[in-house]
């Protein structure tokens, strides 16, 4: 309810259609957060809908175990199926007034409610910088499916 385009978009857009199937998580750091949503397992984008506008002024924040949406880092309004899980609190990813909107922080739109040791796992996968990815696993950590739990 305190970001629902954000909610909408990954639902609807990205859960519903299957499109999270054989994505993979791209980047891992350690006590910071793990990335997936965009890319197969042999790192091609797939093509993602339109962006979202930035909905992180929404009272939540980057705390241990909540799930934002990734943008791109210079422009606020830029969201598509990208997401990241924090590993840790993460309070420089919050929203923050400012008139630069690059600085809006990341939207937090949801929680793992349960295996975060999963999350931990991956956050312990090697890494190894591949191109332009970098910390992305060495092996690939596959989203073998994804749906909806009412």
């Amino acid at each position: 309810e305190k970001s629902p385009r954000t909610v909408d978009n990954f639902l609807y857009n990205y859960v519903d259609s299957g499109f999270y199937e054989q994505t993979v998580f791209h980047f891992v750091e350690q006590g910071y957060l793990i990335a997936g949503g965009g890319y197969t397992s042999d790192l091609q984008e797939k093509q993602a809908r339109t962006p979202i506008p930035c909905e992180a002024n929404n009272g939540l924040s980057n705390q241990r175990g909540t799930v934002a949406m990734a943008r791109h880092p210079d422009f606020a309004h830029s969201a598509t199926s990208q997401f990241f899980i924090n590993l840790v609190d993460n309070p420089s990813l919050d929203y923050r007034p400012a008139e630069d909107e690059t600085v809006n922080g990341y939207c937090v739109f949801g929680d793992v409610t349960e295996g975060m040791e999963t999350v931990d796992k991956i956050a312990g996968a090697a890494v190894r910088d591949r191109g332009d990815f970098v910390k992305t696993p060495r092996e690939p950590i596959v989203i073998e499916s994804i749906s909806r739990v009412k």
